[in-house]
Formats: C-alpha cells, structure tokens, sequence
C-alpha cells in the first residue's frame, strides 16, 4: 500500500487560481486588497519568506508593501511601524515576521495590531473569537497553518466527522489553534492533543483516523504507530546535517510512514504551501468584508 499524496503545493495552486477571481470582482467594485509585512533584522529565512509572501500577491493580483527594519531598531521604532500599517487604507491584511530581534517584546507588539488586519490570524482577539465560535460562521481571520491542515484533508475528501484525530505538539501557531478548529461544529472531529509529557503518546496516535506531526523533531512519528489506511501530515521541520554534510530539511513524520498510511501530507510539499495560500486567503477575506 502507497499513501495517497495530499499535494499542498497543487491544492495551493487552486486556491490562488479562485482568489485572483475574487479579486477581480472586488477590484470592479473599487476594492482592492493588500498585503503588509514588516520584517525586522536580517533573518534569511525571514527575508526568503517574506520575499514569498509578495510573490503570491503578484500571482493573485493583490497590492503590497514591503516594511523593513535593520536589526538595530528599536521597540519604537516597531511599534511606529505597526501604527502605520493599522491606519494604511491600502493595506487590508499584514504581517509582522518573527522572530523578532532579542530584546523586543514580541507578544506587545502583536497585541498592537489591528486584529481586523491580523493576516496570520494570531491575535489574542482572533484567537479568542476561534475559542468562542464553536458553531456558525467564523468572519474573523483564521491561523493560517491549521486553515490550511482542514482544507486540504477536506479537499482531498478526508472524513473528519467523528474522527479520532492525534495531534503531536501544542504551540501556538498549529498544535493549540488547530484543536479547536477541527472540534468546531461542522467539522466536529475528537481530537487528541499531545506534547512531551503525555503519557502513552504511542497508544493515542495508534488509535487515530487522522495524525498531524508538528513538534519539530526529525523522523519522530515511526511507521508502526500508524493506523493502516490513517491520514498523516507531516507539519514540524527540521534542519539536519545531511551524508555529504549538507543541511536539509525534514519533516517530523519518517518517510515509511508512506507504506501504511491511506494519505500523507508531505514535508516539503504539504501543509507550507498551504499556510501562504491561507494567508492570502485571510487578506482576501478582510478586504471583502
């Protein structure tokens, strides 16, 4: 048996292809979105992702801005910019990269943003609306990585009614988010959360319909603990040393995984594509309403 690939970067492409007719609709209503980002220092995997970012706006056809800081600004000088990007009218959804330099407070700075403009979705305020709308439509910005984990697996016609799903690691960006997303009436699936000190982590991911790796540990989700025929995707990565002593990067899913699994989402290819789609998707969604 060979896992049916849930191909992120195809799925991706369908979503941006539906976003740029929207969008096109929007601007002969005189509505055009746009996309901000503010990126402090010189992180190269900041600045390789950001420059990402802006390329998708060029393919859907969405404006945006580019705001960067050297790694000597300050707190206000962060703070200014975010107060910029709040009162810009042709910004309609924006980013603040992280990390963010050390010695900035990264949780006052995100608190600063307009939620409305929250592009990733990660405001304490959006947040809080995803806590408290566990039946109806949500209008506020969604996270960005598990949108994006839920509309693959539903456009792949992965049954997530009742399943029994594990997730591996609770951090804020996907393993937290994710949980509630997918316990949401409508989706209604029973998720497990587990973390480092969970106790028969094994046992839980066995029992599991659907598996979600995001740890950020190498190869740590082992083939045996696979339901045949369950759905893994594989979201943690990481940066190892390869044989010709090369970096490359990893996922937290092992690769035999492939030969037990019904449908696996893989790392690079999977869920990353995803996440900018959505991310666009949230900026779309801000401009439309």
């Amino acid at each position: 048996m060979t896992a049916i690939k849930l191909d992120g970067l195809a799925t991706a492409k369908a979503i941006k292809n539906e976003l740029a007719e929207r969008v096109i609709h929007l601007k002969q209503k005189g509505i055009t979105p746009g996309l901000g980002t503010l990126l402090v220092g010189d992180d190269p995997g900041s600045h390789s992702y950001v420059a990402g970012k802006h390329r998708d706006c060029a393919e859907v056809g969405i404006h945006s801005i580019r705001i960067d800081l050297p790694q000597t600004a300050s707190s206000a000088d962060v703070r200014a910019a975010i107060r910029d990007l709040n009162s810009a009218k042709d910004v309609t959804g924006y980013i603040v990269q992280l990390p963010l330099p050390f010695g900035i407070d990264t949780n006052e700075m995100l608190e600063l943003i307009d939620p409305d403009k929250d592009a990733d979705g990660l405001h304490p305020v959006n947040l809080g609306r995803l806590v408290l709308g566990v039946s109806g439509e949500l209008t506020s910005p969604l996270p960005c990585t598990p949108a994006g984990i839920v509309e693959l697996l539903s456009r792949y016609g992965v049954p997530m009614k009742g399943a029994e799903v594990a997730i591996i690691g609770r951090g804020v960006t996907v393993g937290r988010p994710l949980g509630l997303l997918m316990t949401r009436k409508g989706i209604d699936s029973t998720v497990t959360l587990l973390h480092s000190a969970s106790r028969n982590l094994e046992e839980a991911v066995k029992r599991a319909d659907i598996v979600i790796g995001a740890l950020g540990v190498a190869h740590f989700v082992q083939p045996e603990w696979i339901k045949p025929g369950a759905a893994v995707l594989d979201v943690g990565i990481t940066r190892v040393e390869g044989e010709d002593g090369k970096a490359k990067l990893v996922g937290d899913v092992d690769p035999r995984v492939a030969e037990i699994a019904g449908w696996l989402s893989p790392n690079p290819g999977g869920v990353g594509p995803m996440t900018r789609a959505m991310l666009v998707k949230n900026v779309v969604d801000a401009a439309s309403r």
